[in-house]
């Protein structure tokens, strides 16, 4: 089994070994992996923090020892809060919110053997669940990209994830399965700012998911991320005046 690590900002992963297959998530800077098939141009990797696995390119990231990927295992993460900062890796670089900075420790994390100084605002271990909407406000107004989980370019589930991953609580990368935790209510008055709103489609399938808000609000991905009214039949565009997600279920998830 061989391993690796994100060293830049963003690396796309896509569905297929090839420039031109969909995007399917973003892999973002610090966060570890296995890679499970290895070819000339692309690898098969599938992430540590939430299993899900696709195909990046061998030029977009950094072999690391069986060793380093085991201590990386062990360690609680530490995530960047900023919406931008800038590391120096021999030469200037940015990272986004949500990077990952491996074994840090008092302003210095290491990438592979190579020590990096640090010292930007980070989080680290569980928060309390009211931190959940601050963290998703900070995706305001980020476009929507399938696959994104970066202020740059986000969708529903990739904000809902990283929101969660902020806050110090672990959460799969698809709605459908985000679908499956926690507790179910039985109406948005029992729902507390942070848990989240599932919609489905004509066929039953959940396609979206977002943030519950104070005062019958949602914050999600669509278009762009928005704050749009909630009630029992789903999310109300007021732009448009008209519904335009039908509400499924609500789940509270810690």
């Amino acid at each position: 089994m061989q391993y690796g690590i994100a060293h830049l900002a963003v690396i796309p992963m896509r569905s297929e070994g090839n420039d031109s297959s969909e995007m399917i998530n973003h892999v973002l800077f610090g966060e570890h992996f296995k890679i499970t098939d290895k070819r000339k141009k692309w690898s098969k990797i599938k992430l540590a923090h939430d299993k899900y696995c696709g195909w990046i390119c061998n030029k977009q990231f950094l072999e690391i020892s069986k060793n380093i990927y085991d201590k990386l295992e062990l360690d609680n993460p530490v995530l960047t809060t900023d919406f931008i900062d800038i590391i120096y890796n021999e030469k200037s670089q940015p990272i986004l919110i949500g990077s990952t900075l491996p074994l840090f420790d008092e302003k210095i994390f290491k990438l592979g053997e190579k020590e990096i100084k640090f010292q930007g605002l980070t989080t680290k271990g569980l928060k309390n669940k009211n931190l959940l909407i601050e963290y998703a406000m900070l995706y305001l107004n980020a476009p929507y990209l399938w696959g994104g989980r970066s202020p740059f370019g986000i969708d529903c589930s990739g904000l809902t994830q990283m929101t969660y991953r902020l806050q110090g609580t672990e959460i799969p990368r698809d709605a459908q399965q985000q679908a499956e935790l926690g507790k179910t209510l039985s109406f948005i008055e029992e729902s507390e700012p942070g848990d989240l709103a599932f919609f489905d489609n004509s066929e039953g399938k959940i396609i979206h998911v977002g943030l519950i808000l104070e005062n019958n609000y949602i914050i999600h991905a669509s278009g762009k991320v928005r704050i749009d009214r909630l009630d029992q039949q789903g999310i109300y565009n007021n732009e448009i005046r008209s519904h335009t997600h039908k509400l499924r279920l609500i789940k509270s998830i810690i």
